[in-house]
């Protein structure tokens, strides 16, 4: 068994939180879902409609922060998720996120990123240089400014770092983030 951190906030999309959540709960794993202060998410559902050039978003489900990013101790987890949303945009700027998130590349544990998940490795640059990866498309300028590659499949893996476009990639992704959980604990 291991210890998985799913790390969002408020406006997290809906599948990219709770299919990694009840995924990894089903293979038996541990998981906690740590968000800016321990508290009772709001998440979202985006969509594509008929003649619209973007998504849209709606409300969605309600999720229960198990812990504050100020009290996450990374190196007590074997992986992390990052779902994707709107959460990305404004965790990245709490001042606890390089710290958790640097841990997971400083250590080469599973990190699996979704979607705008990318957005919240603009302060984590020095881990990012040089690597591929995926996001949803408009990410793109976003990963090639912190020196990485935009890859355009919707699922990429480079190293410790599973990536995918969006929600739809969810099953794939899932497989290859605990494809590489499993390996990581079995060499500990």
């Amino acid at each position: 068994m291991a210890k998985v951190l799913i790390l969002t906030g408020d406006a997290v999309e809906a599948l990219e939180v709770f299919y990694p959540l009840y995924r990894l709960k089903e293979a038996g794993h541990e998981v906690h879902v740590a968000a800016p202060t321990k508290k009772t998410l709001r998440t979202v559902v985006h969509d594509f409609e008929p003649e619209w050039e973007t998504f849209t978003e709606k409300q969605a489900y309600r999720l229960e922060a198990d812990i504050a990013f100020a009290d996450v101790k990374p190196e007590q987890y074997d992986g992390l998720i990052l779902p994707g949303g709107r959460a990305p945009e404004y965790i990245r700027l709490n001042e606890h996120v390089p710290r958790i998130v640097g841990h997971f590349f400083e250590a080469n544990k599973p990190i699996g990123a979704i979607c705008h998940a990318a957005l919240i490795f603009a302060r984590l640059k020095e881990h990012l240089a040089g690597r591929k990866l995926t996001a949803y498309t408009a990410c793109r300028p976003d990963v090639e400014a912190l020196g990485a590659s935009y890859v355009t499949e919707p699922l990429h893996v480079d190293g410790n770092l599973v990536s995918a476009h969006a929600w739809p990639d969810l099953p794939g992704f899932m497989r290859e983030f605990l494809r590489r959980l499993d390996e990581s604990v079995a060499n500990r």
